[in-house]
């Protein structure tokens, strides 16, 4: 490992703690995180969402430079969740329903290595599961190769403002997406 690599914070486990020291985390990268996070900010046991980059080189990013494709980060969301409430498997499912996972570095028109798809796990158990899932999935697609990373999560840089909750915000276009729990509404719910 050079030097350089040694002494990289970009490298280093994500060390934080949840805000409540009964939940976890959980970390997954599923293509343009906007939409990522407005599902999981919809499940029941879901506490507190954030969008953010892991999983590159590059110290302390932004999201110009991630979009240049030289830092190799992921756009993810990192969830806390009660997991008496929300076991990781439910968390796991949605995962695998939200996205595309036989797409390498793409979902729909989002090209590029920050939207690949990853879970990123915080303890063996979630390594576990994660595992177990991602073989799951690839019996039901069969001759579709599912190109998910299962990954240790690594340090977490929280994105810019206006990317947090930016579809409950209203986006881009003022479309405001309800983050009610269990919402269903397929107009309000869209995500």
């Amino acid at each position: 490992m050079a030097s350089s690599e040694v002494n990289n914070p970009a490298l280093d486990p994500d060390t934080d703690t949840p805000d409540d020291p009964s939940h976890e985390f959980a970390e997954f990268g599923a293509g343009c995180f906007w939409g990522v996070e407005l599902t999981f900010q919809r499940v029941v046991g879901v506490v507190k969402t954030e969008v953010g980059y892991s999983q590159g080189h590059t110290h302390d990013p932004n999201y110009k430079l991630v979009c240049t494709g030289t830092t190799n980060h992921v756009e993810v969301v990192r969830i806390q969740f009660d997991p008496k409430v929300c076991p990781y498997t439910h968390l796991l499912s949605v995962f695998w329903g939200r996205h595309d996972p036989t797409t390498p570095n793409r979902q729909g028109g989002d090209v590029g290595a920050q939207y690949r798809s990853g879970i990123y796990y915080y303890n063996e158990t979630q390594a576990r599961l994660a595992q177990e899932s991602k073989e799951a999935k690839q019996l039901e697609l069969k001759d579709k190769l599912v190109v998910t990373e299962i990954l240790p999560a690594k340090r977490f840089y929280r994105a810019e403002e206006y990317h947090q909750q930016y579809l409950e915000k209203g986006g881009g276009q003022g479309l405001k997406q309800s983050a009610k729990k269990g919402c269903a509404d397929p107009i309000r719910c869209y995500g």
